[in-house]
């Protein structure tokens, strides 16, 4: 389980115990995020998905079901490219977007201005988030419902994302061509997206993956944003579990 840019391993609080059912389950913190390993001295292209085999490899695990969310639907297609991946769930994968359009600079922009406004209140965090008006305000670029979501894991993300490092790899994604070899994989992918997605806007930002992809199972969410595993978790994981065929 693979989650996004500024977010941690438990954006999939919801989902995990359907998943654990029938799966052992691995929910890393990417590098760079609020309790996961610092970043490596140098940033390529490559560096994060290198980071997480060898934390399958350390796990024991050589290949997985592996189901992730914007930057972990993108990792979890490079993976699938690298002979890791038994079957991919992406949900709102990074990196879809075709070449010349706007949506990779203004979900930088956005992402900047939110880790900025996050950092400054991040110590109300609590506070903010004992409120219906708090919760929607932090979900709104993220989810459509959001009354569901426990105000302590809301607290928790909004700390995460203050203390993620997200200068750097803010910088570094500007510049990152979001290469994954799609024809190398040859496991089932599905790809999931919630037609209300506020970060990466359906359907431009699945352009690239759409035409290059277009053997994958698509799946479109109505009323549903950038984050199905918070947004409808119990649909979510059923979606995950229908394709992992176990």
């Amino acid at each position: 389980m693979l989650h996004g840019f500024l977010d941690t391993w438990r954006t999939w609080e919801l989902v995990l115990p359907a998943l654990e059912r029938r799966h052992d389950v691995l929910a890393l913190t990417l590098p760079g995020h609020a309790g996961g390993p610092p970043l490596p001295a140098r940033l390529t292209a490559t560096s994060t998905v290198a980071a997480v085999e060898a934390a399958m490899d350390a796990a024991g695990i050589e290949t997985a079901h592996v189901a992730g969310n914007s930057l972990g639907g993108f990792l979890a297609l490079q993976l699938a490219a690298r002979g890791r991946a038994r079957s991919v769930v992406a949900l709102s994968p990074a990196g879809g977007w075709g070449g010349g359009s706007a949506v990779l600079a203004d979900t930088l922009a956005e992402q900047e201005r939110l880790h900025a406004a996050v950092r400054a209140g991040a110590g109300q965090a609590e506070t903010l988030m004992a409120t219906p008006a708090g919760r929607r305000r932090a979900t709104a670029s993220t989810t459509v419902a959001y009354e569901h979501l426990p105000a302590e894991l809301l607290a928790h993300q909004m700390v995460g994302i203050a203390r993620c490092d997200a200068g750097r790899m803010l910088r570094f994604a500007a510049t990152d061509p979001y290469e994954v070899d799609l024809a190398a994989i040859a496991c089932p992918v599905r790809v999931v997206w919630g037609r209300e997605d506020q970060i990466l806007p359906w359907p431009a930002a699945a352009a690239r993956l759409r035409r290059e992809l277009w053997h994958a199972d698509w799946v479109e969410l109505d009323d549903v944003g950038h984050a199905p595993q918070l947004d409808v978790p119990v649909e979510t994981a059923q979606l995950i579990l229908g394709w992992t065929g176990v």
